[in-house]
């Protein structure tokens, strides 16, 4: 027995057992309610900076596959859970991730619920170190952490009518997406300006999801601001909110955000309920300037904007893993690339 805590700014004390990396690690405490992709979830880029408890109690069931990561490593900072399968959490040692389990995650999912995001530290050492070192970690509001993931250098993935996915920490499974439908994905790196993305003369742009305070994005939102009206332009979790702020509207942050794969959105224009997955700490404020397209049925936040040229949605469309109810987001994204004409600047 590895006795381990986790330490929340509060001072609260989750005891449990370390069953990954030896040392220590601290970020912002956030959950999941999905049940399945723990390897998907772990590795999600928008994930940076936080600590992932798993409100399911026994996490992986299924084993691990590589072929599942959405990235090239895991990026929360340490994962926390009731009970996880041997081969699950070899893996999170192998990865060096500082990993828990035999935690009362019921408890620790309702703090967080009751208090809202918290910061919090973890691994083998006493209380005392801990709840210090929860509270030497900076907050992630005004941290720009997009900009510290996702590609460095422009990639392309399939082939046909091109459209140019701007990297700010996107999941491997939408440029996969995208492909599948017949499109060619030039990803390029997050602190591309306006003028570079067009210079690949896209039929369309889409801006991808990633983590941290959209607000503290400044060089993307501005990028967003002038591709708006250039080209057909899209955007996925945190690229909707970056639109929304390119249109002038605000976000905030939400009191413990919105993560897993069964959160129900209406759809404003069809009056359909669409199942879905999400991963957000941040909300877009509705105001003028942009049409709210979806809502979310949980808390009423927005969860989808449109306009001339624009259409945006704060969930994940391409699921991986969980329900596809959105999925006919990348056909509408295939469909204008193929009768749009190339932008290129001119």
């Amino acid at each position: 027995m590895r006795t381990a805590r986790l330490v929340l700014e509060d001072g609260t004390v989750f005891t449990g057992r370390s069953v990954g990396a030896c040392g220590l690690a601290a970020g912002e405490a956030c959950f999941t309610t999905a049940m399945a992709g723990y390897e998907e979830a772990a590795t999600d880029p928008s994930y940076v900076g936080q600590v992932l408890c798993f409100s399911y109690p026994l996490i992986g069931n299924y084993g691990v596959d590589s072929a599942r990561m959405e990235s090239e490593a895991v990026q929360a900072r340490g994962i926390v859970m009731r009970r996880g399968r041997a081969d699950w959490t070899a893996w999170l040692a192998d990865q060096g991730v500082v990993a828990l389990e035999e935690v009362d995650t019921r408890a620790l999912v309702r703090r967080i619920r009751d208090q809202g995001a918290l910061r919090c530290a973890l691994g083998e050492a006493p209380a005392a170190q801990l709840h210090a070192l929860a509270l030497a970690e900076p907050p992630i509001d005004g941290r720009p952490l997009a900009i510290r993931v996702g590609a460095s250098q422009p990639y392309s993935v399939g082939s046909g009518p091109r459209v140019t996915l701007l990297d700010l920490g996107c999941k491997r499974s939408i440029p996969e997406r995208l492909a599948a439908t017949g499109l060619e994905v030039l990803v390029v790196p997050g602190d591309w300006d306006a003028d570079a993305i067009l210079g690949t003369s896209p039929r369309a742009v889409l801006i991808g999801n990633g983590p941290g305070d959209p607000a503290a994005l400044d060089v993307p939102v501005a990028a967003v601001r002038e591709l708006l009206g250039a080209v057909p332009l899209f955007g996925i979790c945190l690229g909707h909110q970056l639109v929304g702020l390119a249109l002038g509207l605000g976000t905030f942050k939400l009191p413990f955000g919105h993560r897993g794969a069964n959160h129900p959105v209406r759809d404003l224009r069809s009056g359909r309920v669409l199942v879905t997955v999400q991963n957000h700490g941040y909300a877009v404020s509705a105001g003028n300037g942009a049409d709210v397209t979806h809502v979310s049925l949980n808390d009423g936040t927005v969860e989808g904007l449109a306009g001339e040229d624009f259409a945006t949605v704060q969930f994940h469309p391409e699921a991986a893993p969980g329900p596809l109810d959105a999925l006919p987001f990348f056909d509408r994204i295939a469909e204008t690339c193929r009768n749009a004409p190339i932008f290129a600047l001119s």
